[in-house]
């Protein structure tokens, strides 16, 4: 990035040594179950919450984030574990109250001067949140690593490196939320229900559905060769009008009465990213996003339930067939996808990773990621809501992540990485 001199800036940031803080009173001990759900996306989630110094310093910063992370680590007692394998070969957590890994660093800059961070940009951001150095899988990573950033304008970043497996979007928003009214002195609004014993494979286990998922494509078209390019990371904003005009081309056609604005803009990207990348018309393309099942479930999940709630859904068909077909062809494969998932398909997702405890496949899949219902906005640590928050990087070259953005949060953030020949037929293709 270039500052207004015109001359580059790098990011610098200064690392004090990383201290564990446990939990403020004395916790369950032992080894504590996650499910089938959790066992699916044991992946690191680096993420960014920048605070301005209009109503404080920074000065306290950290020993205000500090103290009241020792105090929500008290209900969310398993965050203060390690991971490790249970005698069965799954993920399980020993509790053993260790705590969470937390670092104070300062930058060389102001907030300001970081550049775009509504975009993934794992190189400057990435100086942001902290990695343990020498970690060589999740098992010597804690669940929990926390980095609070000073800058020079008085405002500061805390960074966190989250693992999957141990909530999903909406459980780990009601930890972070929970952790900022802690450190405003605030009972917890959404304590955590801690029991996932209640998402245990059923005995004998049953698998009703074909769980396409997990399928392995053949990727025909050999869009592994555009992979070798320079790859490009973009943020496309899609307005309310934007949104709307997208909505109403899908039901032009009068072959659907309906749709949502998820469904819209999931079949408008994923027909895009296929003619970017050229897939031929007769390769198999996989459309993979997950679906909340707190409310399909039945009975339904408890309020503040702690784990992985989510399943994968997804639809199957042809690269040209989405090219060729009206908008709405695509939105139909995404609302067949929405509506299979009730709390059988679910029990039944449960029960398929139990009998091969198999991942989803990612050839020639495209998986959208939605962020744009999450409450990132809403962590106020004393400082008022951040000014920005988001991802640091994208998790997998086949993942699209959505987030809400601008007033009222209408708008939506689309991002995304691909090779540079294909971002640029991509971005044609999505300047509606």
């Amino acid at each position: 990035m270039a500052d207004v001199s015109g001359s580059t800036f790098q990011l610098s940031v200064k690392h004090n040594e990383p201290t564990l803080v446990p939990p403020a009173e004395e916790t369950e001990k032992g080894l504590y179950f996650l499910s089938n759900l959790d066992q699916n996306i044991a992946v690191i989630v680096r993420t960014i919450y920048c605070f301005k110094s209009d109503v404080r310093g920074n000065e306290d910063a950290m020993e205000v984030i500090k103290n009241a992370l020792s105090k929500v680590l008290v209900p969310y007692y398993p965050l203060a574990g390690r991971l490790t394998i249970s005698s069965e070969g799954k993920l399980i957590v020993d509790c053993t109250g260790e705590g969470a890994v937390l670092v104070e660093a300062e930058a060389n800059c102001a907030l300001m001067e970081i550049g775009d961070t509504t975009k993934p940009d794992p190189v400057t951001l990435g100086k942001l949140v902290y990695d343990i150095p020498g970690a060589e899988n999740i098992l010597q990573i804690p669940p929990l690593v926390a980095q609070v950033t000073r800058f020079k304008c008085g405002g500061f970043v805390l960074g966190l490196c989250m693992n999957h497996c141990m909530f999903d979007g909406i459980g780990a928003m009601e930890f972070v939320n929970s952790w900022g009214e802690s450190a405003r002195g605030l009972p917890l609004k959404v304590p955590p229900f801690t029991d996932r014993s209640i998402l245990k494979p059923r005995n004998p286990p049953k698998i009703e559905f074909p769980h396409h998922e997990f399928a392995e494509i053949e990727d025909i078209s050999n869009t592994s060769q555009l992979y070798e390019e320079e790859m490009l990371y973009r943020s496309f904003c899609f307005d309310p009008e934007k949104l709307q005009h997208l909505k109403k081309k899908a039901m032009e056609d009068g072959s659907i009465s309906k749709c949502s604005t998820f469904e819209a803009l999931s079949a408008f990207v994923w027909r895009a990213r296929c003619q970017a990348l050229r897939m031929l018309p007769d390769q198999q393309t996989k459309l993979l996003f997950a679906v909340d099942g707190r409310s399909r479930f039945m009975p339904p999940i408890p309020d503040g339930y702690f784990g992985n709630a989510i399943v994968l859904t997804n639809s199957l068909c042809k690269a040209g067939e989405l090219s060729e077909n009206n908008l709405s062809f695509g939105v139909k494969r995404v609302q067949e996808a929405v509506n299979m998932v009730g709390d059988s398909y679910m029990r039944s997702a449960v029960d398929y990773f139990e009998v091969t405890r198999t991942r989803p496949s990612l050839a020639a899949t495209l998986l959208i990621t939605t962020w744009s219902r999450l409450s990132f906005h809403t962590s106020d640590f004393g400082w008022g809501e951040p000014v920005l928050s988001g991802p640091v990087a994208l998790p997998e070259k086949e993942v699209i992540l959505f987030l809400s953005h601008g007033k009222e949060r209408r708008s939506i953030n689309v991002l995304l990485g691909l090779p540079a020949s294909a971002m640029k037929i991509f971005q044609e293709l999505v300047d509606i």
